[in-house]
């Protein structure tokens, strides 16, 4: 019998109770959500646990809901049980104004250059860090790119308008 969803959702019940909402899964990838200062404690969790066996980081980023006040940004984890070939995301949200993660680099070492580059586009400050300083942008930029924070075309440009394409 391999590791079903319904068995990591009961396990991850067990020990957290109703601090863990918001179970799905789309494309039959379990997804949950957590408290921002419950990550540490989920990770170790997963990684830990001897049914559950989540000792592969594939991937870890963040995405802007510039509309959702409180949760602005979600730092998405996903992670894979290379034993039984499971895989699942957990999402923690943060406020923009206190963007406050605690760092997973103690537990994945790919965390650390994720972490880098979420904080990077994103902002996100994950505390405890070993090195969090930017890795793909100028040290001098005072924003952070990906934010949905700026319109995506300047609607007094001319040069766009509908007319010289034909559509007007």
């Amino acid at each position: 019998m391999g590791l079903t969803n319904e068995h990591i959702k009961q396990r991850l019940t067990e020990k957290f109770g109703d601090q863990l909402i918001n179970f799905e899964e789309p494309y039959g990838m379990l997804t949950f959500e957590a408290p921002r200062e419950l990550n540490l404690k989920v990770l170790n969790f997963l990684y830990d646990d001897e049914e559950l066996k989540f000792r592969f980081m594939t991937d870890l980023c963040a995405v802007h809901y510039p509309d959702n006040k409180g949760k602005e940004l979600a730092v998405v984890y996903h992670l894979h049980n290379l034993v039984d070939n499971c895989r699942i995301r957990f999402k923690v949200f943060a406020p923009v104004e206190q963007p406050d993660v605690y760092t997973a680099t103690g537990l994945f070492s790919a965390a650390n250059w994720m972490e880098r580059e979420t904080y990077d586009f994103y902002g996100v400050n994950f505390v405890g860090h070993p090195n969090l300083k930017r890795i793909l942008n100028v040290e001098e930029m005072d924003y952070f790119p990906l934010r949905k924070e700026f319109p995506l075309e300047d609607q007094s440009r001319v040069d766009k308008d509908d007319e010289m394409f034909g559509r007007g």
